[in-house]
C-alpha cells in the first residue's frame, strides 16, 4: 500500500515552475501603518477580501506547494535541507519544548486546559525573541508584520480551541516568509516546506490538542471533512495524485501507513474518534466510496477549502490582514461587477486537472446555478456502498463527463451542503434531489467560532 519510494518529484518540479512565480517584496516599502490586523467582520468582506493581492498570493502558494509534493512520499529525508527550513523547524522545536514546561492543570475543566493560556501567554510574550533568532537582522524591521500570523496558528487561547483558520495563519506565516525571501520560492524548497516543516507544525498542534483538550473551532461536527485540518489532506492528496497503485478507497482498510499526510490525517482521525468511520466521518468516506481519481479528490479539496474555510466568516474573521497581505478590496472595488479570481483553479493545470480547471473566473455577479435533476454535487452524492475491501457493490448514477466536480460558486452551507452526505442504500434513487437554498454563514447552533 506504501507510495513507490522511487518516484521522482522531477514531473512535480515541473509542474511547479510552470505556475507564476510568488512576487518578491522588499522590506523598505511595508508601511508601518498598516501592519496585520482581523478586518474581515462581515460576508461583503469575505468577498472583498478575493479581490486583494494578497489573496492571490495565498492561492498561488499552496498551488506550487501542493505541486512540489506530487510523487513524494513519508518520511522525506533531503541530504540538503534548506537553512531557513531548519530554522523554522528548529522554532516549532522550541514551541513544542515548552508543552513539557507547562503541564496540564489536573483540576477537572470542562472546555480546554487553562494551562493552554499559560503556554499562549508565554508565545505572545516571547514570539518577538524567537522571530528575531528566526530572521536575518535584515529583515527584523519587517516583524510587526509577521508576528500577528505566528501568534494565531496555534489555536485560540481565549476560547481554547484549534481549527482550519489557525492552520490557515500558519500556512500564511510561511507565505509571508517567502514573500520577503527568507523562503525561496523553488521546488525543492516548496517541497521541504510540506513534507518536513508543514509536518513538523502538524504533529505539535497534534500535541498541543491532546495535551490541552483543545476544543474544535469552527467543527461542523460529522459533516466536516475534519475537527481541526484541512491542508493536510490538499497536500496527502496531491502525494497520491499521479499514481495509480494506491486507490482512493484505500483509507477504508487501515491500518494505513504513514507515508503521505492524507493516510496520516485519517490514522489520526481514528486515533481520537470511535464509532464507526462512515459516521463520524461521512465526507471522508463519501469521497472514499464516490471518487475514483486522486486527481479528482485533489481538485475538489483545493475548490472545498476555498469554499468552507477561506469563504466562511466565522473561519476567516481573525486572520490578520494588511502589510505583506494588503487590504484594499473595500475601498478600490465595486463588488457587484468586480471579477472574482480563482487562485485555485486558473492557474497552470497539471496535466491531471479535470476539465473544469482551466474555465474562465466567475464573477461576482454569477447567479447561483443549481445543477439539473440527475446530476453529481462534489464529490458524489448517490455514493456507491462498499464492503470491507472497498470494491463498489453498484455503480454511480447519473455522473456525466461534463458534469463539473464542483458547480459554479455553488454555496455550501455550515454544514458543508447536505448533498454531500452519503445516501443511505435504500434511499438510493436515480435522480438527485436539488441541494438546500444558500445558507447565511452567520454561526449556527453547535458551530463555534474559529
Amino acid at each position: 500500500m506504501a507510495i513507490n519510494p522511487s518516484l521522482s518529484p522531477g514531473s512535480s518540479s515541473t509542474s511547479t515552475s510552470a505556475l507564476p512565480s510568488l512576487r518578491r517584496i522588499d522590506v523598505s516599502n511595508l508601511d508601518p501603518a498598516d501592519t496585520p490586523v482581523p478586518r474581515i467582520k462581515t460576508d461583503e468582506d469575505v468577498e472583498a477580501w478575493k479581490q486583494t493581492r494578497g489573496y492571490q498570493d495565498y492561492g498561488l502558494f499552496l498551488r506550487r506547494l501542493a505541486e512540489s509534493v506530487v510523487g513524494c512520499s513519508l518520511p522525506y529525508e533531503d541530504p540538503e535541507l534548506d537553512p531557513a527550513a531548519v530554522a523554522v523547524i528548529a522554532m516549532l522545536d522550541k514551541l513544542d519544548k515548552w508543552i513539557d514546561e507547562i503541564p496540564p492543570l489536573p483540576t477537572p475543566q470542562r472546555f480546554g486546559n487553562l494551562a493552554f493560556r499559560t503556554w499562549g501567554k508565554r508565545l505572545e510574550e516571547e514570539s518577538a525573541t524567537l522571530l528575531k533568532g528566526l530572521l536575518p537582522s535584515s529583515l527584523h524591521t519587517a516583524l510587526p508584520f509577521i508576528e500577528p500570523y505566528l501568534l494565531t496558528s496555534f489555536g485560540s487561547f481565549t476560547r481554547m480551541d484549534y481549527g482550519t483558520g489557525h492552520e490557515t495563519s500558519f500556512a500564511l506565516f510561511l507565505l509571508c516568509l517567502t514573500l520577503l525571501r527568507f523562503l525561496e520560492p523553488e521546488p525543492r524548497i516548496e517541497r521541504q516546506l510540506v513534507l518536513n516543516v508543514f509536518v513538523r507544525y502538524l504533529r505539535l498542534c497534534w500535541r498541543l490538542q491532546d495535551v490541552y483538550k483543545l476544543e474544535p473551532a469552527g467543527s461542523h461536527g460529522v459533516w466536516g471533512l475534519d475537527d481541526y485540518s484541512f491542508l493536510s489532506y490538499i497536500f496527502g492528496s496531491a502525494q497520491l495524485r499521479d499514481q495509480k497503485e494506491i486507490p482512493v478507497n484505500a483509507i477504508l482498510d487501515p491500518p494505513l501507513p504513514p507515508t503521505n499526510l492524507y493516510f496520516m490525517s485519517i490514522m489520526r482521525i481514528l486515533e481520537v474518534k470511535s464509532g464507526p468511520f462512515h459516521e463520524h466521518s461521512s465526507q471522508l468516506y463519501s469521497i472514499a466510496t464516490g471518487v475514483q481519481h486522486w486527481s479528482k479528490v485533489h481538485t475538489g479539496l483545493f475548490k472545498m477549502y476555498e469554499a468552507e474555510v477561506l469563504g466562511k466568516r466565522v473561519v476567516v474573521q481573525h486572520i490578520p490582514l494588511g502589510g505583506l497581505l494588503e487590504w484594499d478590496a473595500p475601498q478600490r472595488h465595486d463588488l457587484s461587477t468586480a471579477p472574482t479570481p480563482a487562485p485555485f483553479a486558473t492557474s497552470a493545470p497539471s496535466a491531471t486537472a479535470a476539465h473544469w480547471a482551466t474555465a474562465a473566473p466567475l464573477t461576482m455577479s454569477t447567479p447561483y446555478i443549481a445543477p439539473s435533476r440527475g446530476s453529481q454535487l462534489p464529490f458524489t452524492s448517490a455514493v456507491a456502498h462498499t464492503g470491507h475491501s472497498g470494491t463498489a457493490r453498484y455503480p454511480q448514477r447519473g455522473l456525466s463527463s461534463n458534469t463539473p466536480l464542483i458547480p459554479a460558486r455553488m454555496p455550501l452551507g455550515p454544514t458543508a451542503s447536505t448533498a454531500l452526505r452519503p445516501t443511505p442504500r435504500s434511499a438510493a434513487s436515480e435522480t438527485m434531489p436539488l441541494p438546500p437554498p444558500p445558507q447565511t454563514s452567520h454561526p449556527q447552533s453547535g458551530e463555534r467560532e474559529e
